[in-house]
């Protein structure tokens, strides 16, 4: 399964209702979908890290085939956001926890502690510094970036 897939597999799980079904009749486990974590320390200093979220081949809609499913996660709602070639977000924080899935264009962030990273289509990120120094965000290359934003109803120990 490609990246943009299982992107666009964990979108489809993250904002729909709870599918208990799928979730019961989860079998065989498959490679975890990886993902990109923006947290705070102590400190309020903003760091990178490596999050997964576990996946298992199962059903998710009868009759058709089994596929990767993760567990179902409550979103509360999904926002869409651009922006153009050019944009420079200066130091803030993340409004809300949330995973940034990137659809098009190449961004580039930056957390406190100087750690530079870039993102394009098919990267997944968690937005997690709420608090502290926060990081930066701009638009890198000729292409607008398009980004779906998913924020969670509860924390639901997502690490």
């Amino acid at each position: 399964m490609t990246r943009l897939m299982q992107m666009l597999l964990l979108i489809s799980l993250s904002v729909g209702a709870i599918n208990t079904y799928a979730e019961e009749n989860a079998t065989e486990q498959l490679e975890n979908v990886h993902y990109t974590r923006i947290v705070v320390d102590e400190n309020g200093d903003s760091h990178f890290s490596s999050g997964e979220i576990p996946m298992a081949l199962g059903s998710y809609a009868q009759p058709e085939p089994k596929l990767g499913l993760s567990k179902t996660y409550a979103a509360s709602t999904a926002t869409l956001f651009s922006a153009p070639p050019g944009y420079f977000g200066d130091w803030h924080t993340a409004i809300r926890k949330q995973f940034l899935f990137h659809l098009s264009g190449t961004s580039e962030i930056v957390v406190s502690d100087g750690e530079t990273r870039r993102f394009g289509p098919g990267d997944i990120v968690l937005v997690e510094d709420t608090t502290g120094k926060g990081h930066t965000a701009r638009s890198v290359g000729d292409e607008d970036i398009l980004i779906l934003a998913v924020p969670f109803v509860v924390d639901e120990q997502i690490k």
